[in-house]
C-alpha cells in the first residue's frame, strides 16, 4: 500500500510564498509522473503542474513563472513552489503520484489535500 503525506499549506498574504511537499511511503518500484492538482470553492479541479520521471515539467498559464515544481526521487516527495501567491490561487491542493508497483502495475494515487488561503 501506498501513501501519500502532504504539508505546507496554509494563510498567506498577497504577494507571499509557500512551499507544499507531498511525499510518498511505502512498497513500489518506481515512481512516474508526480502532478499538484487544485480545487477552489465552485470551480473544477485544476492541474497546476506536473513532473515526469525524467525531470520534465509543464504549468498552467495562470501559475507559470510564479510556481516551480520539483522532486527528490531519493525521497520519493514531490514540491511545489509557490511565489508572488495572489487571491485567486486560494484552493484546496493536492499531490497526485502515477506509481509501478511491485508487479509492474501502474496505479494512480491522491494526497489528502491541503488548504492554501491567500489573504490580507
Amino acid at each position: 500500500q501506498v501513501q501519500l503525506v502532504e504539508s505546507g499549506g496554509g494563510l498567506v498574504q498577497p504577494g507571499g510564498s509557500l512551499r507544499l511537499s507531498c511525499a510518498a511511503s511505502g512498497i513500489f518500484l518506481r515512481i512516474d509522473d508526480m502532478r499538484w492538482y487544485r480545487q477552489a470553492p465552485g470551480k473544477q479541479r485544476e492541474l497546476v503542474a506536473s513532473i515526469t520521471s525524467g525531470g520534465s515539467t509543464n504549468y498552467a498559464d495562470s501559475v507559470r513563472g510564479r510556481f516551480t515544481i520539483s522532486r527528490d526521487n531519493a525521497k520519493s516527495t514531490v514540491y511545489l513552489q509557490m511565489t508572488s501567491l495572489k487571491p485567486d490561487d486560494t484552493a484546496v491542493y493536492s499531490c497526485n503520484v502515477v506509481i509501478r508497483t511491485i508487479g509492474s502495475y501502474i496505479m494512480d494515487y491522491w494526497g489528502q489535500g491541503t488548504q492554501v488561503t491567500v489573504s490580507s
